[in-house]
């Protein structure tokens, strides 16, 4: 599709990350949806840590911003144009947008692995743009329908939501399964809730924050601990499942200890590049280390959880900003005093 849309403007306001800690607010041409595309009207963005970390040092790990990159991986909205072999139909359409769209080639999209994908493009990762905008396009199948039931704020979050389900995929939670979740932000919160939801009898979750441990308990949680007051394994937990969603080391060789012999240990937090982890232990005990990236096909399911009140995400949210203060939300201190927010462009 070429040329004007009807009734969408030409152009658009995004907060550009310049460089590390350099945000500005530019106008730039809406873009118009190629074939397969939808062009989606932004309502909602959720704020996450990788989004902190590019604003905060510009770099994850060997993802280095180079040129001035959009910000933002959580977005809901409207679909407002199709590009051609879409169906107009879905002009209207309120959406969730999964943000990593693969080659569909590799053998890992052919293997239904497409999170591995070498050559997925995904929103906010150099050098592609993310959704702090007033529009973006993606694949027509990779935006989501959801029902009015379902907020702009919770459609948005449904990509975290999806951490957390993939994370459970991988750790085999199920009935009367026993969890520890390290870490109680968004994402181990999201990990305790989608537990719960999958029959686990107990969800331990440790932080070293208060509130944070405060807020596990009103999200799943069934017990919470500070790690200052002793590993958990000291403390009577005798866990199936150890998911860490805090990238700490401590947390990990903490949780490690605090499986079962024969149990899973999955890693979601992204921390530090390396750590030394305690392999006699994992060996002997036949324990099951795996790391999680990123989802596959976990957004059917994220609306069922979203829909049905299963998982509540409105609650998550704890403030919201609009794109000219898009900096106070990824500063760090104050993205540490809040579960999550929002950015509504």
């Amino acid at each position: 599709m070429s040329g004007a849309v009807s009734g969408v403007p030409e152009s658009m306001r995004c907060s550009v990350l310049r460089a590390a800690g350099e945000l500005e607010v530019q106008q730039r041409a809406v873009p118009r949806p190629a074939p397969g595309e939808v062009l989606v009207r932004v309502g909602a963005v959720g704020t996450c840590g990788s989004d902190v970390h590019y604003f905060t040092h510009g770099r994850i790990g060997q993802f280095v911003v180079r040129e001035p990159l959009v910000l933002g991986h959580e977005p809901s909205g409207r679909v407002v144009a199709v590009g051609t072999g879409v169906e107009a139909s879905r002009i209207g359409q309120r959406v969730s947008i999964e943000p990593g769209v693969p080659c569909r080639r590799c053998r890992y999209c052919h293997r239904g692995e497409y999170n591995l994908c070498p050559d997925i493009a995904f929103f906010a990762t150099p050098p592609v743009d993310g959704a702090f905008s007033e529009y973006v396009t993606i694949a027509d199948d990779f935006a989501h329908p959801v029902p009015d039931s379902v907020s702009d704020d919770a459609a948005a979050l449904l990509e975290p939501l999806s951490v957390a389900i993939w994370a459970n995929r991988k750790a085999g939670t199920g009935l009367g399964s026993r969890v520890l979740v390290a870490g109680a932000g968004p994402i181990g919160l999201l990990v305790a809730q989608v537990a719960r939801v999958l029959g686990a009898a107990q969800v331990v979750v440790t932080d070293l924050d208060a509130r944070r441990r405060a807020s596990a308990l009103e999200h799943g949680a069934t017990d919470v601990l500070d790690p200052r007051d002793g590993d958990p394994a000291g403390r009577g937990v005798d866990a199936d499942v150890f998911v860490d969603c805090s990238g700490a080391p401590a947390a990990v060789t903490a949780g490690i200890g605090a499986v079962r012999a024969g149990g899973t240990v999955v890693l979601v937090g992204m921390g530090a590049d390396e750590m030394t982890l305690p392999v006699a232990s994992l060996q002997s005990r036949e324990i099951t280390l795996t790391g999680t990236f990123r989802y596959a096909d976990t957004w059917p399911t994220a609306v069922e959880l979203a829909a049905s009140g299963a998982v509540d995400l409105d609650r998550l949210v704890t403030a919201h900003v609009d794109l000219d203060h898009v900096g106070d939300a990824l500063s760090p201190d104050p993205a540490a005093a809040h579960i999550k927010i929002v950015v509504t462009p």
